[in-house]
């Protein structure tokens, strides 16, 4: 009955946040540093390049989610018809934007891609700019959710990994493992961003289901079998499930029209 209250107030929670496909307007500035965000608040560090081809971006706290909006993708364009293109780019969010006086911080690339061709340096001289952007779904075509086990487990107890290649417009609220063939489940905490950890990491393979909301929906994802025995820190796992849910708007007064 525990469980389900908490799957129930979880699926509350996505409901109230439903509106992700909405179309909404903000300012924009840009990190000269790809690294700045690649090494950001989400943990992705050098694995952030492989997400969106470096079209990386910080995002405010209604976006970063306290660490749930990690690797969401945004499709963002700046409202300067001059020097902008209407169709903009896409990013993906691998760090915090703890400067309110702008929604986002883009790589220079992500920056420029905005730009119309050959403006790109007319586009970095003006440092921020007026934006509109919307949430748009992840593809990583023939990619599934995989898991790469941290540095800093320790085996036999202590687990920490890292979620990579999540698709659709979703976001992983809870992670539960437990060993291979058990059903004596564990749960897993969000230590930051897109790591999770556990200090009562069960012996054996092991595997993992997915509490995963998008828009008013919500499910169980089960990865039956995703670290072996033998698992190793610093390798990426392959989870076996991909995950591509696009959310069902629940929002009234919503502009869906971009571009």
């Amino acid at each position: 009955m525990a469980l389900f209250i908490c799957f129930l107030s979880l699926l509350l929670f996505s409901s109230a946040t439903a509106c992700d496909r909405c179309l909404y307007q903000s300012k924009a500035a840009y990190f000269s540093k790809a690294n700045a965000l690649s090494s950001g608040a989400c943990g992705y560090g050098s694995l952030a390049l492989g997400l969106s081809g470096g079209h990386l971006a910080a995002g405010v706290s209604s976006l970063y989610k306290d660490g749930a909006g990690c690797g969401a993708c945004f499709q963002i364009r700046c409202n300067n018809s001059t020097l902008c293109s209407s169709k903009g780019t896409s990013v993906t969010i691998t760090d915090i934007n703890h400067n309110n006086q702008t929604g986002f911080v883009l790589s220079t690339r992500a920056f420029m891609a905005m730009a119309n061709h050959g403006m790109g340096q007319h586009i970095l001289k003006l440092g921020t700019v007026e934006v509109e952007y919307k949430r748009i779904p992840c593809e990583y075509k023939n990619q599934n959710l995989a898991v790469r086990v941290e540095e800093s487990s320790q085996k036999p107890n202590y687990l920490a990994i890292k979620l990579l290649y999540q698709g659709g417009q979703t976001e992983i609220v809870a992670i539960d493992v437990a060993q291979v063939g058990s059903s004596n489940w564990n749960f897993m905490k969000r230590n930051h961003g897109a790591v999770w950890d556990t200090s009562r990491a069960p012996n054996g393979a092991l595997q993992f289901r997915f509490v995963v909301t998008s828009g008013y929906d919500g499910k169980w994802i089960w990865a039956k079998t995703v670290l072996p025995v033998d698992w190793k820190s610093g390798v990426v796992y392959d989870s076996g499930v991909q995950i591509n849910e696009i959310a069902k708007e629940g929002c009234f007064h919503c502009d869906y029209s971009f571009w």
